[in-house]
């Protein structure tokens, strides 16, 4: 595991910096959403305003990862560092939205690139290093929750707790900067016109959608579940996202050593019955430890379902198609990653925040029910 580290060191390190923004921001989420002066349907709606920006960066993220070339990752780190500077500094609603679009642009565009350039690099090695890096994402997310909670605690302002992350983001930018992955070469291959059916990636997509909606939607939401319905402390609430990031980083890195033994279909299966357990435990949980319980069986059966698939589509396209591959794949998963927590906003508004968390729970159940028998056909076929 240390060898694939020091392999993907440069991607490594974009996914800790991704992990450290959004693991930041959900514990701070109880703190930016009254600076805003948001309500739970105007809080949804901000991000949901965000989303749109950020779905357009993504789909237009390969022509940004031509441009730049090998140093996309840490042009676009440095980029997310500013962004996310601006959401602690506003103090009305649209400003608070438009502050989100321009920092989920600049994530989702890096989300795409480095997790492209990941699946080169794999094809290249001919070594599984996706569990691996999202864990990475996991362990800089879980550790920037904790950090933003005990800050928050202590009266840090959420501009300042972002400024300590882009110093963090700093010293990331050395391994991105010494470690690039060098542009895609073109092969011989091809594949039908040219490009990966959709048959193929949809499902692929729908099942990283799901994901990532849970994994959103629960790092947005947790914190403040916890401290409305069970009365924790911000350092209490920050401990839902925290452990949900911790079992993520575990469940990820296990996940490394799954890869080798289990099909990705088994494991994508097992995994989301898991983590619609765990939502539904977290929802209705009598009290704060078995709402913890809930966020860590969560954060483990999701864990793996987005990088599976990742690998899944990367291992059933040829090197000159991965590139283009993953990022389509990935612009329709990472919809789930913005409308997350707009979606999960708008339910607790008219229904409470338990029926949230059931509405991912149901959401889960669709990739062992409906979107890995489809995909698991399309792989025969290209088989």
């Amino acid at each position: 595991m240390l060898r694939d580290l020091y392999l993907s060191r440069g991607p490594a390190a974009a996914f800790a910096c991704v992990g450290l923004y959004w693991g930041g921001f959900a514990a701070l989420v109880p703190a930016l959403k009254p600076q805003a002066g948001l309500s739970d349907a105007g809080f949804g709606l901000a991000m949901l305003v965000s989303a749109g920006g950020a779905l357009l960066a993504m789909w237009l993220a390969p022509r940004a990862d031509a441009g730049l070339g090998p140093r996309c990752l840490p042009v676009l780190a440095v980029a997310l560092a500013l962004a996310f500077l601006l959401p602690g500094l506003t103090t009305t609603g649209w400003t608070f939205a438009l502050a989100m679009m321009l920092g989920a642009m600049a994530s989702g565009t890096l989300d795409v690139v480095m997790n492209a350039r990941l699946s080169v690099l794999e094809g290249r090695t001919r070594r599984s290093l996706m569990n691996l890096n999202h864990g990475i994402f996991s362990v800089g997310y879980a550790a920037s929750a904790v950090f933003c909670g005990v800050a928050r605690q202590n009266g840090v302002p959420p501009v300042m707790a972002f400024a300590a992350l882009g110093c963090v983001t700093a010293l990331l930018l050395i391994p991105m900067l010494r470690a690039p992955v060098a542009d895609p070469e073109p092969d011989a291959t091809t594949l039908h016109d040219g490009a990966a059916p959709p048959a193929l990636l949809i499902p692929a997509g729908l099942i990283i959608l799901v994901a990532f909606m849970a994994e959103q939607g629960t790092e947005g939401w947790s914190a403040l579940h916890l401290e409305r319905n069970h009365g924790a402390s911000a350092i209490a609430g920050a401990f839902g996202p925290a452990i949900l990031g911790l079992t993520m980083a575990v469940g990820r890195l296990s996940g490394q050593a799954v890869a080798n033994r289990f099909s990705e279909s088994g494991v994508i299966r097992v995994a989301s019955v898991l983590s619609a357990t765990g939502a539904l435990l977290a929802a209705y949980a009598p009290d704060l430890v078995t709402a913890y319980i809930g966020f860590a069986l969560l954060g483990l059966g999701v864990s793996v379902m987005a990088p599976m698939a990742f690998a899944w589509t990367g291992r059933l396209v040829p090197d000159r198609l991965k590139a283009r591959a993953i990022s389509r794949i990935a612009v329709l998963g990472y919809a789930g990653f913005f409308i997350g927590p707009p979606v999960m906003g708008f339910l607790a508004e008219g229904f409470g925040l338990p029926s949230s968390f059931t509405f991912i729970a149901l959401s889960l159940l669709l990739a062992p029910l409906v979107l890995v028998p489809v995909m698991t056909r399309q792989a025969r076929l290209q088989a």
